[in-house]
Order: structure tokens, then C-alpha cells, then sequence
């Protein structure tokens, strides 16, 4: 049994491309083999602002779940499924809302920001106000505790985790929860189990902020505990009931810029992308394609990788070697740009090669991704029905 749940998500936006791989998809990978993972597919979450377009939805979600595949996301691994087929998320949405002050909602930074960039859509919608509502509850339901998120994403945890705290704060009363939380302390051990209670009496009693956060640090580090015993000792540790709902914590994940085509961020908007399954005859042309440095018209005018689009992918894809040879010939003109590119085709080639491979059984038999997903489903609603049964009962809703 792992310690740490992650929960993550992708809207479903169709084929994926390189950018996805180097920034979500490669750190799933590695995350699937140290923890337990549930991955989904966050087609309601399309809905907020693709709500006029709803029939380009099913083809995405499947065209996705092909490329999570094929880049190496493993089903023997992870949980995969799909959001609107675990109605439970819509409960938990709701039920939340009676709790959450507008406020919360309207100061989440990208509220305003994505208003400001999506102009041609209608965004007053409650969905769109509402959206980091249903993330919170999509976080929430599985009680998970590790959400690997961007640093832009980091105000999403802390309102997940605000509305965790106040839903626990309002309902959070167990049954012989203190009974409960002294027989989870003593699975800490003597000695653990006594600074536990050192620090909790010192927070408690003289309001010791270092104690808190020396005993939450405690409780982290302890491999042992079930998820509910180490939510019960938290709630012992602040003085409150039952965590009915976890606290999140951000996964923080290195920011890998994968660079397009024209030297910009890889993007669908920019039309500068490489699809992740993309033809090897279309990936060749496109990188052979790509613009280079201006200063070089004629073969035999040095340029300056700096100002070429082409040597970002050496950064990403090259060794020191390839690196030095690319700095060395294009400022001695001693290499052509045509020269230059090939390496990266190779080495693109290379990383889509496997990836085409896992993916040609699934589109032979869709049935095996179908297959997938109904598993994947199933095991996440019975996740989220043990939390819908914990937050009914606490909210008054648990009558037969």
C-alpha cells in the first residue's frame, strides 16, 4: 500500500504533442512506479469553456487516452478513467458549493486572466466561476494527498486546501474520534508517538506554529499510517474532529519548456507543435523546415545558435557533444543548417518510435482501451463512493 495518492488530470484537447510528453506526460511516468496514481481524462472541465462545441469532446477524450498510452502510461501502474463517468465528483461539486464563499472563487488568479485571453467566448458562466470548485472536488473525492502541479497552479491547491479546512471545520465530528486518534498515534511507536504528543501539547497549549509544522513534517514522513489514521492525527494534532476531507499538498514539478517549431513555447495556438504519434515523412519535413538564424543566407555565412529556433531542441535532445558540435560548425559556418537538424529528426524519431509502437494495438482493437477505462472507472468511483459515504453522513445526508 502506497502512502501517498496523486491525483492528476488533462482536459481533453485531441492529439497530443511533444510539449505534453516532456511537461506532464514523462513525470507520470515516473510517478506511476513510486505511488499510487490515478490519472484522468477532465471532460466536464472541457465543457467550461468548450460549452458550444461539445461534439469534438468524445473523439478528443479517446485520441487522448491513445497518447497517454503510448507514451508509456501504464494501466498495471495507475488508474485511468474518465471524469463524467464518476457522477460522485458532480455530488461532492455540489455539496461544496453550499460551503464556499463567493469570494473564494472570484480571487482565484485565473479566473480574470483567462477571461481576458479567451475574448471571442462568453465566460460569464457559473461553470467557468465555478471551475476550480470542480477541481477541488475532483482533488477531494479520492483523498488525495499529492497533486503535481505547475507554480501557476499552486493557488488552485491552496483554495483546494482552504475549502478542505473549512469543510472539516463545519462537519468534522467523529464518533470516539479521540479514542481513535490515541490508538493511531501509538502505531508511531514510543518514541515518535511521544514527540508527537510533545509537539501537539505545545502547539495546543502555547500556540507554537513550529511545533504545528514539526509535527505535521512527523506525520508526512511516517509510512505506516493508513490515510485515514494520518488525517485522524492531523484533526488530533489542531484539536479538531475527523479530516473527513484531506488537505492536498503541491506536488511542485520542474517546468520543462518543451520549445515548437518557430523557438516559442510548443502550442496548438502557435500551429508550432509535433504530434506525439505525428508521420516520421511529416516530423522530418517540419524540422527541415524550421527557420534558423537570419544572418545565415548562404551556407557559408557563420550564424548564432542563440538566435536559431533549432538549437532550443539541441538543448533539449543532445549531449554535451552534439551541443559543442553544433556551437562550433554554425559559428565557423564549418556545418549547414541542414546538418544541424538532422540530429534532432533522429533524435525525435527515436523518442516517437516506441511510442507509435504501444499505440498500434489500441488503435487495432479500441476495444482494449474501452476495456481499460470501464476498470479504470470503477476503481476510482469506488475511491469516491467511500468519500461521498463519509461526507453525507457528516453533512446530515446519511439517512436510508
Amino acid at each position: 500500500m502506497y502512502a501517498d495518492r496523486i491525483l492528476s488530470g488533462m482536459r481533453p484537447t485531441g492529439a497530443l504533442h511533444l510539449g505534453h510528453y516532456h511537461g506532464v506526460l514523462k513525470n507520470w511516468i515516473t510517478l506511476q512506479h513510486e505511488f499510487e496514481c490515478l490519472f484522468f481524462v477532465a471532460d466536464w472541465h472541457a465543457l467550461t469553456t468548450h460549452y458550444d462545441t461539445p461534439e469534438v469532446i468524445e473523439q478528443n477524450v479517446w485520441e487522448m487516452i491513445v497518447d497517454w498510452l503510448a507514451a508509456g502510461v501504464d494501466p498495471a501502474h495507475a488508474t485511468l478513467f474518465i471524469q463524467s463517468r464518476v457522477p460522485e465528483h458532480a455530488e461532492l461539486h455540489l455539496l461544496l458549493s453550499m460551503i464556499t464563499p463567493l469570494g473564494w472563487l472570484e480571487r482565484v488568479p485565473t479566473y480574470k486572466d483567462q477571461q481576458e485571453k479567451l475574448t471571442e467566448k462568453d465566460l460569464s458562466t457559473y461553470g467557468f466561476l465555478g471551475y476550480p470548485l470542480l477541481q477541488s472536488a475532483d482533488i477531494l473525492i479520492y483523498r488525495a494527498n499529492r497533486v503535481p502541479v505547475g507554480e501557476d497552479q499552486v493557488p488552485h491547491i491552496e483554495f483546494t486546501r482552504e475549502l478542505a479546512r473549512r469543510f472539516n471545520h463545519l462537519y468534522g465530528r467523529e464518533p470516539g474520534f479521540e479514542h481513535k486518534a490515541e490508538a493511531a498515534a501509538k502505531k508511531l511507536g514510543s518514541k515518535k508517538g511521544r514527540l508527537y504528543e510533545d509537539l501537539r501539547t505545545r502547539y495546543q497549549e502555547q500556540g507554537d506554529d513550529q511545533a504545528l509544522e514539526a509535527a505535521r513534517a512527523l506525520l508526512n514522513e511516517q509510512q505506516n499510517l493508513t490515510l485515514i489514521d494520518r488525517e485522524r492525527l492531523f484533526g488530533y494534532l489542531e484539536g479538531s474532529g475527523k479530516m473527513i476531507l484531506v488537505e492536498p499538498q503541491a506536488m511542485l514539478t520542474s517546468a520543462a519548456r518543451m520549445p515548437g517549431l518557430d523557438g516559442h513555447k510548443m502550442s496548438k495556438s502557435y500551429s508550432n507543435t509535433i504530434a506525439l504519434r505525428e508521420d516520421a515523412a511529416m516530423v522530418t519535413k517540419k524540422i527541415r523546415t524550421m527557420p534558423t538564424d537570419p544572418a545565415r543566407v548562404r551556407r557559408t555565412d557563420p550564424g548564432d545558435p542563440e538566435k536559431c529556433p533549432v538549437w532550443q531542441l539541441h538543448l533539449v535532445y543532445g549531449d554535451a557533444a552534439m551541443r559543442e558540435w553544433v556551437q562550433n560548425g554554425c559559428r565557423s559556418a564549418g556545418i549547414g543548417c541542414l546538418e544541424c537538424k538532422q540530429p534532432v529528426i533522429d533524435a525525435v524519431l527515436a523518442e516517437q518510435a516506441p511510442m507509435r509502437e504501444r499505440a498500434a494495438s489500441y488503435l487495432d482493437d479500441p476495444t482494449l482501451i474501452r476495456n481499460i477505462i470501464a476498470d479504470g472507472c470503477e476503481k476510482a468511483r469506488k475511491l469516491a463512493q467511500e468519500t461521498m459515504r463519509d461526507v453525507r453522513n457528516a453533512m446530515g445526508l446519511g439517512y436510508s
